[in-house]
């Protein structure tokens, strides 16, 4: 009963005019930094941080909120229509999300997107407000063994999933992992794999390596070796999902929920596993196996786009019950409260009650707000599939190049940024898969660091990993990703 009073009397403080009004402008800022490669919640954020500081606290971490979920919402946006992810959570709703686009269903697959953001964002919310400290006492448990079995899961999955062949998915992986080591090392911080160009003691850029394969990788690529006109590009149906995609969706919708949502309570690598691990379950389970890298499978987009929001809902979990941030928007919202002098962590629901349960309602009242702004502007996003493709194509790039060049107002990105996209040329023409390589990149540094860990508490033994029981079931579910479909083919030649 004193769930159901708290919640209420969030409701009742989010629902003031002006929280309405703060919740407003942080779902409108949030999906136009969605749309905008390169500007993330993060760094919007973290902008915003001393414009808001003599704002009220519960109105600031609501228009905080409403931008982080706002631009998951908005990400999904260009990575349909132009492929090019606004973040790096929507990388795979661009895999099938651009393809339905150009088979001319932009229309279902940003109404699909929408609304199965809002229904897993809900779903989410609902765990949020029931679950919080279970899930949190239970991701409390993982130590570092279980985060990198779980990332070589993650890693094994798609490499077998997105390649036309498990070789050209690992090899795209390992390029990725490449990328992902150079820098400092997250331990020693010792200089690695730099050739003496002082750019990259920070590293390659997560949003600069995506920007580069899927946005100029695809323009390109179109400019070198497509010859479809701007009217068998652009062409375009309804901008409403049939009864046959919506049978196909919700299902799709309520896996990605609940894919996505324990990982949002682990720091784990964000949404990017979720996403992935979603995409190869709808492309598994799916009876229209032909769409699937073709014309463009609606459950591939379904699928991933409710495990991304699931996820970043899932975030507030470990946030608010023991001041972990599990992303680097958790973080920077962290820091927001500790601005504040609101110190996160298992006593914040009791100094701090109004606070979290205001925030927690707004969850609900901008999931609304969300499919509300998104839904009636589908037919107007889609119009942008009318330019013709030479226009297209050029704002793409001016777009591209703007994102990259204001992360850190650098040229030499830019150079990096036309590097990769040459790269992305060249594994689209020998049919090399390009998301495995981001994949690679964001997560091979936290593996490794957490496969550093792990031997650290091993005292250098490899069977740290296979002592633990989940870490050896993860380690036993890697086995079956790579075997079981050799097997099944084998037996299936064997049989034919």
């Amino acid at each position: 009963m004193d769930l159901w009073n708290n919640l209420l009397g969030g409701f009742a403080t989010a629902g003031t005019p002006i929280n309405l009004l703060w919740a407003f402008l942080g779902c409108v800022i949030g999906t136009g930094i969605g749309v905008l490669p390169g500007l993330g919640p993060a760094v919007t954020v973290a902008m915003l941080l001393p414009i808001t500081a003599q704002v009220e606290p519960t109105a600031s971490m609501i228009f905080f909120a409403g931008i982080y979920y706002g631009a998951m919402y908005g990400g999904s946006t260009t990575s349909i229509l132009l492929n090019t992810p606004g973040e790096t959570g929507t990388m795979v709703t661009a895999l099938e999300g651009f393809k339905m686009a150009k088979s001319g269903r932009a229309g279902a697959a940003l109404a699909t997107s929408a609304i199965g953001s809002f229904v897993a964002g809900t779903i989410a919310t609902v765990l949020v407000t029931l679950f919080a400290p279970v899930v949190a006492e239970f991701a409390v448990t993982l130590g570092p063994p279980e985060y990198f079995c779980l990332m070589l899961l993650a890693f094994t999955t798609v490499s077998a999933v997105l390649g036309k062949s498990t070789l050209r998915g690992m090899t795209a992986l390992f390029i990725g992992l490449a990328m992902g080591l150079v820098g400092l090392d997250q331990i020693t911080a010792q200089v690695r794999y730099t050739a003496g160009i002082p750019e990259f003691m920070d590293g390659i850029e997560t949003v600069l390596v995506a920007v580069g394969l899927f946005a100029v990788g695809e323009t390109l690529y179109n400019a070198l070796y497509e010859g479809r006109s701007s009217q068998e590009l652009n062409k375009m149906s309804s901008v409403h999902m049939t009864k046959s995609e919506w049978r196909r969706s919700w299902p799709a919708w309520l896996r990605g929920t609940f894919i996505g949502f324990p990982f949002g309570t682990i720091p784990a690598g964000g949404s990017e596993i979720p996403t992935f691990l979603s995409y190869a379950a709808e492309r598994k389970l799916s009876k229209h196996q032909h769409e699937f890298g073709t014309t463009g499978a609606i459950e591939g987009v379904a699928g991933p786009e409710a495990a991304n929001n699931s996820a970043v809902t899932a975030t507030l979990v470990p946030l608010l019950t023991l001041g972990i941030p599990t992303s680097v928007t958790a973080a920077i919202l962290l820091s927001a409260l500790q601005n504040y002098g609101i110190q996160a962590g298992p006593q914040l629901f009791q100094t701090s009650s109004a606070l979290v349960w205001a925030l927690i309602a707004s969850l609900y009242i901008g999931n609304v707000m969300l499919l509300v702004l998104n839904l009636p502007m589908v037919g107007l996003w889609v119009k942008l599939l009318k330019i013709p493709k030479p226009q297209l194509y050029a704002g793409i790039l001016i777009f591209a190049t703007v994102g990259v060049y204001g992360m850190r107002q650098s040229a030499f990105d830019l150079y990096l940024m036309l590097a990769i996209g040459l790269l992305g040329v060249v594994m689209r023409r020998f049919d090399f898969p390009t998301a495995p390589v981001v994949v690679g990149m964001i997560l091979g540094p936290i593996a490794e660091a957490q496969m550093r860990n792990a031997l650290s508490i091993g005292e250098g033994h490899w069977g740290v990993f296979f002592q633990r029981p989940m870490s050896a079931g993860l380690l036993a579910v890697v086995v079956l990703v790579l075997v079981a479909p050799r097997v099944m083919r084998w037996r299936s030649n064997r049989a034919a």
